[in-house]
Order: structure tokens, then sequence, then C-alpha cells
């Protein structure tokens, strides 16, 4: 007899009501205001939005970076928001990855070391068996020894995602991974970041001013000023698995 499985089974992600007030010098600021969404596993959503919309606070609640003032987000099964913050670090090293705009490398270690790292934390059993194949998975297994100081910023960005998909994770965060980078070279790491996705089968949450990046993913979010004004289904063409 099978077992039915339960709405959390079936989302990756979920947030509720979650809302984000900062203090500033003209007083409270809301960030965020009472957004609620819900991803599917291997669901790959894009959030756009003009500077200051709140993509990147959303972000940063949804991974467990940070609290919100009040709402709930569920990773899976567990809910972030009630754990404490090593409760919290504990979830993201088991189940979630990240690639950032400004690549977030450790200077002092090589392209191999930095891949190696989140293995070595989660006392993988192989690190630098496992590291070496991320590498060669995003082209650059010639640059293991390499510095960050001595790659390019395509190549700091390959690295990172090596890095991001070498625990397997259940979620990638990507926060403008192309910020950073010429309009050819972002191409081409977005090319990577794709293919690894439907390799392993990722849900992928996705943050990006460009739409070309967005029209991509399964589903667009667009944000204004804290809240979410429109969720569009879109058929990227782009096939999971």
């Amino acid at each position: 007899m099978n077992t039915p499985i339960t709405e959390l089974e079936r989302i990756a992600l979920k947030a509720e009501n979650l809302t984000k007030t900062v203090t500033s010098p003209e007083g409270m600021l809301t960030i965020l205001d009472h957004v609620s969404l819900q991803v599917s596993h291997g669901e790959r959503i894009a959030i756009i939005g003009a500077s200051g919309a709140g993509k990147s606070t959303l972000l940063g609640l949804l991974a467990g970076l940070d609290l919100p003032t009040s709402g709930k987000v569920w990773l899976g099964a567990s809910e972030l928001t009630a754990l404490d913050e090593d409760g919290r670090a504990a979830l993201r090293a088991d189940k979630v990855g990240f690639v950032f705009q400004s690549f977030h490398l450790i200077p002092s270690l090589t392209a191999l070391e930095n891949v190696m790292l989140p293995l070595e934390l989660a006392n993988h059993d192989e690190p630098l068996a496992a590291a070496t194949q991320a590498l060669q998975k995003v082209g650059l297994g010639g640059r293991a020894g390499h510095y960050p100081r001595q790659l390019s910023g395509g190549e700091k960005q390959r690295v990172a995602i090596a890095r991001a998909y070498v625990t397997q994770p259940t979620v990638l965060f990507a926060d403008e991974p192309t910020g950073n980078l010429d309009q050819h070279t972002g191409e081409t790491v977005i090319e990577i970041l794709f293919r690894m996705n439907r390799e392993y089968g990722t849900t992928l949450v996705l943050v990006s001013h460009d739409m070309g990046l967005a029209e991509r993913c399964d589903r667009i979010i667009s944000m204004e000023a804290g809240h979410i004004q429109q969720q569009q289904q879109h058929h990227s063409g782009e096939t999971a698995g």
C-alpha cells in the first residue's frame, strides 16, 4: 500500500506571511510585507524586481541566513524559523547550496580546496574525489591548484557553482549570479548553472535583474516595494532531471 505524499513532502520551500522590518534614521522601514510563497521540489523560480524591492532579503529569509520580524519559513518538512542559529546552520549545511554575485571564495584556499570545504565540514568520505569531479564538471579541472586571485571572474563563479552543487543540495539559492560578469561570461556561467541543476534535479531559487535569465526558469515572481506583485508560470523549454 502506497503511503500518501503529504503537502510538505511535495514542497521544497514554503514561506508564510514573511515580514521584515528594520530601524532606519527615518524610523521603522518595512523591507518585506506579509510575503507568502511555495516552491515545489525540482522547480526553478526566478525572483525579479528593481533594487530595493526586497528580493535579496526574501532569499536570505528563505535560506535561513536571517530571521523575519514575523512569519514562518519551512525548508522541506523543517521549520527554519523555529530553529536557533546553530540549528539553521546545520540544516543549511545538509540541504542548501549558495551562489553569490561576489563569489565568496576563500582567498587563501585553492579552487579545489574551496570546493572541498563544505564536504570536509560535513565529514564526507571522499572530499578530494568529489571536489575534483565537481571542478571537472564546470570545466576547471586544470585550474584546481589556482587561488582565487589567479582566476578570472567567470572562473571564480564556476568554482562557486561547483562548491554549491558538490554537496548535492536539495535547494540552490543564486543571488545575481551574473551580476559581476560581462554578458558573454555570464551566459557561459548560466549554461553551467542550469546544466548542473538539471543533472542534480535541484530546486533552484534565483534572484536576478536579468529577464533573459529569469525566462529560463519555470516560474517568475515579480517583487515591488516588499510585496509579490505577480507570479507567472513560464515554460522555459528546460527539462529537469
